[in-house]
């Protein structure tokens, strides 16, 4: 018998309507389930805490959207899209999306369409006494809602980034039901979801049929998702943790007060790990862009030296994570490739030559089951003193007679080696330094410890780096605060062109820099 939804202690139940998104049922890695729960049950924390909002937009498509409604509307209607100032590479972008747009969808004087003034919702009440104490269910639709002036077709055009893996059938089945059966209007004939990529004004088609076919769809694949939506029992802590305001009261989510060195409780509440401080530390803007998830320029950011790493990272992880941990062997398929990476023929042989030097320094050679190995894991803390939710993920941690391990591996195409210290070099180290320390990660500390594993031609360099020494922990509390005090003040993430622009994957957005457009 499964265990009853229960809230967590600290929040209540506000409204005895039941209203669901459609995003939330595709359920990605960035979102929470046990949060998306509580929003959708209209739970709100008990004593709520005042949170300072960003001065600039952070919602990537809402300047496009805003742009589309005023572009539809009758002159003179304020958009039903409100935005915040945008940062100079936001508006580049959400002004190419609109161009794209444009393209895609000319008009069509055979079949006029026109845009709703107010998206569909569906409405249903329970018959009878409901399990989740619900008056009445509500699902909702986001994107460009277009209807026949009849009424009798409708359409959503759902904008995206990029055209990548298809939505889950949960998320077209309760489109198309909210299509079908939703208000205001009257009823439809035919309903039709497609997909718009704003990148490149390509379009994908979900589902277009009858009214019937519609609700056949969601009977088929939406119940299940429904309830996998309002039921949702894990707290995933992650990204989604910056603007969650269940946060104050998430059982799941570890509390690091002063990880990050400084303290401000008058800024808005951020996310960020070292892939972040890199970026800001080269440019402020690329930072923000990134955040922004704006899409990148494959020539850069796959790179061949690049996606051979990321290759490599893939298939250890995969072979450490796999059934009782056994230690990596010289004997590496030639097939290593994993799946979805792309490497020439030099490249492959190098990757496959790094990857027998690692079977020396295997960290699986110390652990005693499965239970030992945590690969690729999901590390978030909470720094209340700065109020910034902290991101890692190692790329191993592993259990050595009780003591937790901090594994990072590298990859060298070349046998010299710097001077220049670790925990500058390698910020994240300076991250894990300071965590064990603290001992956040719990276990023995006696033998507690960080490596890093440099994989070169001509073998591997396993360094260790003892986190309790006070010259360590000493340096690692400078390299982390110097890589996020002038970010945790920043509010405008100004462009700061120069050679970095020649490798930076979103300069295309950016009318600073110093390079005309970067190669998509």
């Amino acid at each position: 018998m499964s265990q009853p939804w229960l809230p967590p202690d600290g929040v209540t139940r506000t409204s005895d309507v039941i209203t669901v998104s459609a995003g939330m049922f595709k359920g990605r890695e960035f979102r929470c389930p046990a949060a998306d729960a509580l929003k959708t049950r209209g739970y709100h924390t008990t004593d709520p805490v005042p949170r300072r909002r960003e001065r600039l937009e952070h919602f990537t498509l809402g300047p496009f959207m805003a742009a589309c409604d005023i572009r539809s509307g009758p002159g003179g209607r304020p958009p039903r899209t409100r935005t915040g100032p945008l940062h100079d590479g936001l508006r580049t972008w959400s002004e190419h999306g609109v161009k794209m747009y444009e393209a895609a969808f000319p008009l069509d004087p055979e079949r006029p369409l026109h845009e709703v003034p107010e998206p569909w919702t569906y409405r249903y009440r329970p018959s009878g006494p409901d399990p989740r104490d619900a008056q009445e269910y509500r699902l909702t639709v986001w994107g460009r809602c277009l209807a026949s002036p009849d009424g009798a077709y409708r359409e959503l055009r759902l904008p995206v980034h990029r055209l990548r893996d298809l939505p889950p059938d949960g998320f077209t089945a309760a489109v198309a039901l909210v299509l079908a059966e939703g208000t205001p209007g009257p009823p439809p004939e035919r309903v039709r979801i497609v997909e718009f990529a704003l990148f490149d004004g390509g379009t994908r088609e979900l589902f277009a049929g009858s009214r019937e076919e519609a609700r056949a769809r969601y009977r088929e694949h939406g119940p299940a998702a429904l309830a996998g939506v309002l039921d949702g029992r894990e707290y995933r802590p992650g990204s989604a943790c910056g603007g969650c305001p269940y946060l104050p009261v998430c059982p799941a989510l570890r509390t690091a007060p002063g990880l990050l060195g400084i303290e401000a409780h008058d800024r808005p509440r951020r996310t960020w790990s070292v892939t972040n401080g890199r970026a800001y530390r080269a440019c402020p803007a690329r930072d923000h862009m990134r955040r922004l998830h704006l899409p990148t320029a494959d020539s850069v950011e796959r790179e061949v030296t690049a996606e051979r790493g990321r290759a490599l990272h893939a298939y250890l992880a995969e072979r450490h994570a796999h059934g009782s941990p056994r230690p990596c062997t010289v004997e590496v398929p030639e097939e290593w490739v994993p799946e979805g990476f792309d490497l020439p023929a030099h490249e492959r042989a190098l990757g496959a030559l790094l990857l027998r030097r690692h079977a020396a320094v295997c960290p699986l050679r110390y652990v005693g089951d499965g239970t030992d190995v945590r690969t690729e894991p999901r590390v978030v803390r909470h720094d209340t003193a700065a109020d910034v939710v902290v991101l890692a993920t190692p790329d191993l941690l592993y259990r050595d007679a009780g003591s937790w391990v901090w594994r990072e591996t590298k990859t060298s195409v070349t046998d010299r080696r710097s001077d220049r210290p670790l925990l500058e070099r390698y910020p994240q180290l300076a991250l894990a330094v300071v965590l064990i320390a603290r001992g956040d990660l719990g276990g023995d500390p006696f033998r507690a410890r960080v490596e890093l594993e440099v994989l070169r031609p001509g073998g591997a360099d396993l360094e260790i780096i003892d986190p309790f020494a006070p010259a360590n922990r000493v340096t690692a509390e400078k390299v982390l605060r110097a890589m996020v005090a002038d970010w945790h003040g920043d509010d405008q993430y100004a462009a700061r062109p120069g050679r970095s622009c020649e490798r930076c994957e979103v300069a295309r957005w950016c009318t600073a820099s110093s390079v005309s457009e970067a190669a998509a």
